[in-house]
């Protein structure tokens, strides 16, 4: 696997690479089976796969979460290799990000919905970064993990408005044996925490095997109680909406999607589940 930190040396080997579909997974680190199920994806349907891992500072709001972000760099490269990834690009903050940068996407209300709303400005320095990392790596395809299915949205709507040449692919959640979605924070949670942050993934299941079309406040008020209820869990949200425009979801809306996010203990969860309509 090749590792570049700087844009100009990813650029220089591109440019003997002409003609090839690359496909990219951009990251934060701290990878999981859930990323390398994405590097998997790439890899059928590319030709050559680039992996990024950069914590990006621009989309937290809180920098005592960033500062405790895992960056086990060597544990991330060891993975990437065993993987067959071809490329990794690892660049430092100064060089995705010159100083006093300032930047404003419109991307309408998505960005103020669900985790818009807990996590103000967070999308903006999404689409910051991945518009960079987009235009340094030039990719064909991008995929990108359901489980952050907003986000999935948001950088679509971003390839848009900015008309880039790229190909948006969303990959399914991968979960533990138990049901538990995959995620770098998962890391953080206590033998306790991690066992009562399983309500997230068993009331979206109770969602989908119970979902009756008519009836969704009812069923959107039955799961945020489930949530409650449980021991050592701070519901934040858990909406029932249209998988297009996540607006409240209604007895004809089409493409329906469940989405919850939750504490367990310190640990912000977020998780969601394609219901249908």
């Amino acid at each position: 696997m090749k590792i570049f930190t700087t844009k100009n040396e990813i650029a220089q080997y591109f440019t003997s690479k002409q003609g090839k579909i690359v496909g990219f997974v951009p990251t934060m680190g701290a990878l999981h089976q859930g990323h390398i199920s994405l590097i998997k994806q790439a890899q059928q349907n590319s030709d050559e796969v680039v992996c990024s891992i950069f914590v990006n500072p621009t989309q937290f709001n809180d920098p005592k979460d960033l500062e405790k972000y895992p960056r086990p760099i060597a544990a991330d490269i060891a993975m990437l290799e065993q993987s067959g990834c071809d490329v990794l690009f690892n660049p430092t903050v100064s060089e995705i990000y010159d100083d006093n940068e300032k930047w404003h996407l419109d991307i309408g209300d998505l960005e103020h919905l669900l985790e818009g709303k807990f996590r103000p400005g967070h999308y903006q320095g999404v689409t910051q970064v991945v518009s960079k990392l987009f235009n340094i790596v030039k990719p064909d395809l991008a995929f990108f993990g359901q489980k952050d299915y907003q986000q999935f949205l948001v950088v679509s709507k971003m390839v848009d408005l900015l008309h880039m040449p790229v190909q948006m692919i969303m990959c399914p959640i991968q979960r533990e044996i138990d049901g538990l979605a995959m995620s770098s924070r998962n890391i953080h949670l206590t033998p306790y925490d991690r066992e009562h942050a399983l309500i997230l993934s068993k009331t979206l299941n109770w969602v989908k095997t119970n979902f009756d079309a008519g009836n969704i406040p009812a069923i959107k008020q039955q799961a945020e109680s489930m949530i409650s209820n449980e021991p050592g869990i701070e519901l934040e949200y858990f909406e029932i909406v249209d998988g297009k425009t996540l607006h409240i979801a209604v007895a004809d809306t089409q493409n329906i999607v469940a989405l919850v996010a939750a504490r367990a203990g310190k640990t912000r969860l977020i998780d969601n589940m394609l219901i249908g309509g």
